[in-house]
């Protein structure tokens, strides 16, 4: 599996994010070490999850429940 470019963010629970925008994936490190791609997301939900105030809150109302997911890593 090939990741996407990720980068560094600022939360207490999020460490990098990364968006692959040909098959519409976003995938999220977990500071505890965790992999997750969220699948089916559209670039706007993404660009929206990295200007929200708390990632991890915004991950969690709106990627959690929304997007089917899996733990890659």
């Amino acid at each position: 599996m090939t990741l996407p470019e990720m980068q560094a963010v600022s939360s207490s629970t999020v460490s990098m994010v990364g968006y692959d925008e040909s098959s519409q994936e976003a995938y999220v490190q977990f500071h505890n070490g965790g992999l997750y791609v969220y699948r089916g997301v559209p670039r706007h939900e993404y660009d929206n999850l990295l200007m929200a105030p708390s990632i991890g809150s915004y991950l969690h109302a709106y990627f959690k429940n929304v997007y089917p997911y899996e733990r890659v890593g």
